[in-house]
């Protein structure tokens, strides 16, 4: 991953305010409260927003970035919530996770590069245990319509790092599905996620 785009979330995540707000994504928050409490992974997590509200729910929580400075507004927020999550900096391959660690793993508008997303996501599920869940959303391939209305509801702008269905079928082969379709919603967070957009949901279950 380039230089780029590190200093690019670095810059996003500087400012004293959340760029995507403290509350947690509002799908993920419905999701996790219908789960029992285990160890979960968030990757591409930001300043720690989702991280923090499961922590809350009494779950073991890691995460892991390419910005420092999301790490420290994580950090922050865990700090003044009363909880406490394990944060690591860096590109996933060179991080010390391993097989079957987690019982869940959330990708919340986990957009990373075209070229390695699908190969990210390879590797993530084998960090989760059988039986665990994934619990995914993300922009999908029609937002760049709802981007090109009003760039304030935010997220990539190249089709590449946007999802469909049939890519998350294919990178994730081994699971039941328990949801998994493309939706409109009205996105409320922080500066950056405002306005309609088009989204993935997906939630699956390990086989």
């Amino acid at each position: 991953m380039n230089n780029s785009w590190t200093e690019r979330w670095n810059d996003r995540y500087s400012n004293e305010e959340f760029a995507y707000g403290e509350e947690p994504n509002n799908y993920f928050k419905e999701q996790i409260e219908k789960l029992n409490t285990g160890t979960i992974l968030f990757p591409a997590e930001g300043e720690g927003r989702n991280a923090v509200y499961a922590a809350k729910l009494g779950w073991t929580v890691s995460a892991f970035d390419i910005s420092e400075e999301g790490k420290n507004k994580a950090l922050k927020l865990a700090e003044a919530s009363n909880v406490a999550i394990d944060y690591q900096v860096g590109e996933l391959e060179t991080l010390n996770y391993h097989t079957e660690q987690f019982d869940a793993i959330a990708l919340i508008y986990a957009h990373f590069p075209a070229e390695i997303k699908s190969a990210i996501h390879k590797t993530l599920e084998t960090y989760l245990r059988k039986d665990g869940i994934i619990i995914f959303e993300a922009f999908s391939k029609k937002h760049l319509e709802y981007l090109a209305i009003n760039d304030k509801v935010g997220g990539p702008k190249d089709i590449e790092s946007l999802f469909s269905i049939e890519e998350i079928q294919a990178d994730f082969p081994n699971y039941e599905i328990i949801e998994l379709q493309e939706k409109e919603i009205e996105l409320n967070e922080g500066v950056f996620h405002n306005a309609k957009g088009s989204v993935i949901r997906f939630i699956g279950r390990k086989k």
